[in-house]
């Protein structure tokens, strides 16, 4: 049984992810209100992993999630990609001309903007999360209010699902990191192979200095997958870039790795992992 810090409650895409990469019957959810609350949270119980969104294929990456991942120190367990199916959802019993406002998350609300717009007469309200609307929806038995969640979320809460799959987008991904500390990670790697990881770095502020580190990734045969770059606060025009590279040699990436420090400052491994599978 592995304790698994998630933001927000069972029901939660964080959940089913959750579920997905470690098996429904070997997780005890540990549920934080915020992100900021989650790094809290496993900073303080060595023993527990964490699981965080990092990017959506539609909504890009989640940027607080790159900080609050740098300064915790923690490093990447794995990953795994799942697919957001969004359902309209509410009390049972009722139409869609019955409902007068639908609650949820303001990045579902935006996924969903086709759909809500085919139905002018529904008011959005912007909410924190998505299973916990669909929880207070349940609780307090709030006719004319439904919630844009997941349908295992409708199932936990006995809610009933008046549009499945409302989403604008069918090709509607998040990245979900699992994260800890090392001592997590060598229990929990167990046979998977490390392919990718995911590196942080900052450059001097030179003519052609991330051209530079780039071919030397392209000649060790490195596959570069995403590149994020977020501004160094109290450091004007400096910038710290996230990258994600895949390779088939750990020993060249490692090459790679050596070749590049001396042309970047402060570079660090976040993780070194397997490339997750993608549940559709």
């Amino acid at each position: 049984m592995v304790k698994v810090a998630i933001q927000g409650i069972a029901g939660s895409f964080h959940d089913i992810a959750a579920q997905c990469y470690f098996g429904k019957e070997n997780i005890e959810l540990v549920p934080c209100t915020t992100f900021k609350d989650l790094f809290a949270c496993l900073t303080e119980n060595a023993s527990m992993v964490g699981i965080v969104a990092i990017e959506n294929t539609i909504a890009g990456s989640l940027l607080p999630n790159y900080n609050l991942l740098r300064e915790s120190r923690l490093t990447i367990i794995g990953e795994h990609k799942l697919r957001i199916r969004h359902n309209l959802v509410a009390m049972p019993g009722q139409t869609i001309d019955d409902i007068k406002e639908v609650h949820s998350h303001y990045m579902a609300l935006l996924q969903c903007e086709e759909f809500l717009a085919a139905h002018p007469h529904i008011k959005h309200v912007e909410a924190e999360d998505t299973a916990a609307e669909g929880l207070r929806i349940s609780e307090e038995k709030a006719m004319g209010q439904a919630a844009i969640c997941s349908k295992y979320a409708a199932e936990l809460f006995g809610l009933e699902i008046l549009a499945k799959g409302i989403e604008t987008n069918k090709h509607n991904f998040t990245r979900f990191l699992i994260i800890g500390n090392e001592i997590m990670r060598d229990k929990l790697a167990g046979d998977r192979e490390k392919n990718k990881a995911s590196l942080v770095f900052s450059l001097p502020h030179e003519e052609g200095s991330l051209s530079k580190i780039l071919t030397i990734l392209s000649f060790y045969n490195i596959n570069l997958t995403k590149i994020q770059s977020l501004p160094v606060v109290g450091h004007e025009w400096e910038y710290l870039f996230y990258i994600d590279v895949k390779f088939n040699d750990f020993v060249r990436y490692r090459q790679s790795l050596d070749a590049i420090i001396p042309l970047t400052k402060k570079l660090r491994i976040l993780g070194e992992y397997a490339e997750g599978e993608q549940t559709i």
